[in-house]
């Protein structure tokens, strides 16, 4: 029997598949400081392990650190450019991986594993739910985010020590993330990554398995 979908659900569908990372969009316009609580408050409603909250978002909005760390990127990407050759090397070469001047605005965000205790309901036998919990709570203000209107975009090329010293982390707080957000000209209908070639999206079917996992 088919259901009917609420005008909530088909939004929250809709949010969903609108979400991008974004690179190349950003307008540099300020995220007003209303929308930007209400993103926040939506990363910090996630759910997490044992109640634990172990996030925290770090705001970045002054211009010399951003250019530091787009400097920081910039030299990881060429460094993994050099280890590309033939055609891996000529996609590559076309896909931007950072917006983090471009935006003015970046989220740094950390796991701290020591928040909720020694012993934290539900990590006793996979450490990592604490991570996860975190990265629920980025996928809850990137959905946010969308629903706003603003782009963001998930930095990776760099490294953790060089981040956490930027931005005065202690050294039991690991950075997860640095998400660009802000204002953009438009949400692509493709992700980058498939628009120029690197990877295209797999068929549900591919990953779905009944009772036991069965190879492909």
């Amino acid at each position: 029997m088919s259901t009917v979908r609420l005008p909530a659900a088909a939004n929250l569908y809709d949010v969903i598949h609108r979400r991008r990372d974004t690179r190349r969009e950003f307008t540099g316009v300020p995220v007003a400081p209303d929308v930007l609580e209400r993103v926040l408050g939506a990363a910090h409603a996630a759910p997490s392990v044992g109640m634990s909250q172990p996030w925290d978002f770090i705001l970045v909005g002054s211009p010399d650190t951003l250019t530091r760390f787009r400097d920081h990127v910039m030299r990881e990407r060429d460094a993994f450019a050099a280890s590309l050759d033939g055609e891996r090397a000529d996609t590559f070469a076309r896909i931007k991986v950072e917006g983090i001047c471009d935006s003015g605005l970046g989220i740094v965000v950390g796991y701290d594993p020591t928040r909720g205790g020694p012993q934290v309901l539900g990590r006793h036998a996979i450490d990592d739910a604490g991570l996860y919990s975190v990265v629920c709570a980025i996928q809850n203000l990137w959905l946010a985010a969308t629903a706003e209107g603003l782009g963001v975009g998930w930095v990776s090329f760099y490294r953790e020590e060089f981040l956490r010293d930027l931005v005065g982390m202690p050294s039991h707080v690991r950075p997860v993330a640095w998400l660009c957000v802000g204002h953009v000209s438009e949400l692509p209908g493709t992700p980058d990554l498939e628009r120029y070639g690197w990877r295209d999206r797999s068929p549900l079917q591919t990953v779905v398995h009944q009772e036991r996992y069965s190879p492909r």
